[in-house]
C-alpha cells in the first residue's frame, strides 16, 4: 500500500480539506446528544418551552452545518480518489508500454488488463470510503467514549463489553476471509483470459465446433470465481446480523440499567438518552471499521498486484553512454555472432539463435527464409530490441543498438508485423500512426506502393472510412496492404517485412514488390518469407535452420551450395522452375 500512498501526494490539499470537514461533521455528531439530554432535563421535565425552542434551533443549525460538511467532504474525497485512480492507471499503462516482451509474457495480457481496470477501480472505491471511515470512525468512537463517560461512568462497562465482542468477531472474519481475496483476483485474471481467448478466436472455435468445450471452460472459470465470491459474501453477511444483535442488546441493557439507576435518582433521564445515543455512535464507529475490513483486504491485494507492475524493471536496459546516430545515417544492419535465448526459457533449453552473422546493406533487399520455428521472427525482435541478445551484437551503421536511444532506434525502422493489426478509427488515422505529420500526398503515395489505393477509393468515405477494432471489417489482404502502407508513410531508412505478403495474390504481390523496389531504392529492406518465389530476386538470402545460418547468397548460388535451401525449393517450385533456377 505504501507505493499507492505516493500517488496521494499531489492531492494533499484536498485530503486535508476532507479531513477538516470530517472533523466538523464528527464534532457536530458528538454535540447533538448532549443538547438532546439538556432538552429532556432542562426543558421537557420542568416544562420550559422557550428553552426547548432555543436548544432545538441550535440543534437544527448544527445539523445543517453537519450536512454541509458531509456534502463538501464527499466532493473532496471523490476528487482525491478519482485523481489517484487516474494517475495510477496512467502510471501502470506507461510502465507496461516500457516492458519488453519478456515482462508482458511474465504477467500475461489478461492479467495486465485486470490490474489496469479492476484492481485500480477496487482501490478507488476503497480509498473514497477509507477517507471517511478511517478518520470519521475513530473520532466518533473516541469522542463517543469520552462523552459517554461524562454522562455516566457506571454504565461504561456495557459499551466495553459490546466493543470487545465486536472486535473479536471482526478479527475472526478477517482471518477467514483474507486468503480468499487473493484467490478472487487470480480467478478474475483467469476469467479474463478465457473470455479474451474465446472472443478473439471465435472463428476457430466455430470452425472446429468446440463451443461446448469452450463453454465448459468458461463455466468452470466463472463458477470458481462465483463460489469464492459467494464464500466471502456469506462470511461478511454473517457479520451484519451479529453486529445488529450486539447493537440491540446494548440498547436494551442501557435502557434497563439506566431505568434502574434513574429510579434510584443516580442518573437523569436525559443523560440516559444521551448515553444511549453515544453508545450507538460508538458501536456505529466499529460498524464502519468492520465495513472497511470487507474492503481493505481486497484493496490490499489489488495494491500489491499494481505494485508488482510498477516495480518491475524492463529486462531491456539502456546504457548510460547513449550514442546519437550520425546525421548521414545510412541504415546498414549487421548481426555479429548473435546468439539468443528467451529470458523465460527452462534450464537446459537450447538457444533460439546461435552465432547468426550477416550484413544487410542500404539499397539492397535481404531475405531470410527457413522452416517454421527456425528463429526467423526472433531476428526481427532482436533488431527492434524487443529482447536483448544473449551473445554477440546487433549493429546499425557499426553502432551497437544497446547504445542507441530506443525512440531514435524505432524512428529509423519501418516494421510490418506478421499479423496485420489495425486500430479502431479510420484508414487515415491508421496510416498516420507511423507519422502524425505526414501530408496527404505521402499517405496516398504509401497507399499506391502498397497497392491499397483502389480498394480505399472504392470505399464510401475513402481514406476517412471507418476501421473496426483490429481491422475486422476488412479482408486479410486489405489489412496487410494497409499495414505495409502504414510503415511506408514513415519514409524510414530500414524496412522489416515479417512474412508480410502471405495474404496477397500473386499479381498484387508482384506489383507491390516492383513498386517497393523503385520507391525504396535507398533503404535497407529485410524480408522474412515462406515462399521462395517471392524472394528469388533478393540481393541476398539468409537461410536459417534450427537457429543457425546454413547459407547466405543469391538464389542461384544457394541452389548450388545449400542443401536446406534446395529442399525448400523442391517442396515449393515446379520442375520447370527448378530447371530454370
Amino acid at each position: 500500500m505504501l507505493k499507492i500512498f505516493e500517488f496521494m501526494k499531489p492531492y494533499t490539499g484536498m485530503l486535508l480539506c476532507a479531513v477538516a470537514l470530517l472533523l466538523v461533521e464528527a464534532i457536530c455528531a458528538l454535540v447533538l446528544p448532549g443538547y438532546m439530554a439538556d432538552i429532556v432535563n432542562d426543558g421537557v421535565i420542568p416544562g420550559n418551552i422557550p428553552f426547548i425552542w432555543r436548544t432545538g434551533a441550535r440543534m437544527i443549525g448544527i445539523t445543517l452545518l453537519s450536512v454541509a460538511a458531509a456534502v463538501s467532504m464527499g466532493y473532496f474525497s471523490a476528487k482525491t480518489s478519482t485523481g489517484v485512480a487516474n494517475d495510477l492507471r496512467e502510471a501502470v499503462f506507461k510502465k507496461v508500454l516500457s516492458f519488453s516482451n519478456a515482462e508482458v509474457n511474465q504477467f500475461a495480457t489478461s492479467s495486465l488488463i485486470t490490474r489496469t481496470t479492476n484492481d485500480i477501480s477496487q482501490i478507488q472505491s476503497t480509498m473514497m470510503m477509507a477517507i471517511r471511515l478511517f478518520i470519521y470512525a475513530p473520532i466518533i468512537g473516541v469522542g463517543g467514549i469520552i462523552r459517554a463517560l461524562d454522562r455516566s461512568v457506571s454504565m461504561t462497562w456495557i459499551i466495553a463489553i459490546a466493543t470487545i465482542a465486536m472486535v473479536g468477531i471482526m478479527g475472526i472474519l478477517y482471518v477467514v476471509a483474507l486468503p480468499k481475496f487473493k484467490i478472487v483476483q487470480t480467478l478474475i485474471d483467469r476469467l479474463n483470459l478465457v473470455s479474451r481467448e474465446n472472443l478473439s478466436g471465435i472463428l476457430i472455435v466455430r470452425a472446429f465446433s468446440t463451443q461446448r468445450f469452450e463453454k465448459k471452460r468458461f463455466d468452470k472459470a466463472n463458477k470458481d470465481l462465483a463460489e469464492t465470491n459467494l464464500f466471502v459474501d456469506q462470511v461478511f453477511a454473517f457479520m451484519t446480523p451479529v453486529i445488529m444483535l450486539i447493537m440491540n442488546l446494548t440498547t436494551a441493557v442501557i435502557v434497563w440499567v439506566g431505568a434502574r439507576q434513574a429510579s434510584a435518582f443516580r442518573i437523569d433521564i436525559g443523560d440516559i438518552f444521551a448515553f444511549l445515543q453515544y453508545g450507538m455512535l460508538i458501536i456505529f464507529a466499529f460498524l464502519m471499521v468492520s465495513f472497511m475490513f470487507t474492503l481493505l483486504p481486497r484493496a490490499a491485494v489489488s495494491a500489491q498486484r499494481i505494485r508488482e507492475v510498477l516495480e518491475t524493471e524492463s529486462s531491456i536496459q539502456y546504457r548510460d553512454n547513449i550514442l546519437p546516430l550520425p546525421a548521414d545515417f545510412k541504415g546498414m544492419v549487421e548481426f555479429k555472432n548473435v546468439s539468443f535465448r528467451y529470458p523465460d526459457a527452462m534450464e537446459g533449453d537450447e538457444n533460439v539463435l546461435n552465432n547468426i552473422s550477416f550484413t544487410a546493406k542500404p539499397g539492397e533487399t535481404t531475405a531470410i527464409i527457413g522452416s517454421t520455428g527456425s528463429g526467423k521472427t526472433s531476428i526481427f525482435k532482436l533488431l527492434l530490441r524487443f529482447y536483448d541478445v544473449t551473445d554477440g551484437a546487433v549493429l546499425l551503421d557499426n553502432i551497437d543498438i544497446r547504445d542507441i536511444d530506443k525512440e531514435e532506434l524505432h524512428d529509423k525502422i519501418g516494421y510490418i508485423p506478421q499479423k496485420a493489426l489495425l486500430f479502431t478509427g479510420t484508414i487515415r488515422s491508421n496510416l498516420l500512426y507511423a507519422d502524425k505529420t505526414a501530408s496527404d500526398e505521402r499517405i496516398r503515395t504509401a497507399a499506391d506502393i502498397a497497392q491499397a489505393t483502389e480498394f480505399i477509393e472504392n470505399m464510401p468515405d475513402g481514406y476517412d472510412s471507418n476501421v473496426a477494432q483490429g481491422g475486422s471489417n476488412l479482408s486479410g489482404g486489405q489489412r496487410q496492404r494497409l499495414s505495409i502502407a502504414r510503415a511506408l508513410v514513415k519514409n524510414a531508412p530500414i524496412y522489416l517485412f515479417d512474412d508480410s505478403f502471405s495474404a496477397l495474390d500473386v499479381k498484387t504481390d508482384a506489383n507491390l514488390r516492383a513498386a517497393l523496389k523503385q520507391k525504396t531504392a535507398l533503404s535497407t529492406k529485410i524480408i522474412i518469407a515462406q515462399r521462395i518465389s517471392s524472394i528469388m530476386d533478393a540481393d541476398q538470402i539468409v537461410v536459417i535452420d534450427n537457429g543457425r545460418t546454413v547459407g547466405i547468397g543469391t538464389h542461384s548460388n544457394l541452389m548450388k551450395t545449400c542443401e536446406v535451401y534446395q529442399e525448400i525449393a523442391a517442396s515449393q517450385l515446379t520442375d520447370e522452375e527448378l530447371m530454370n533456377a
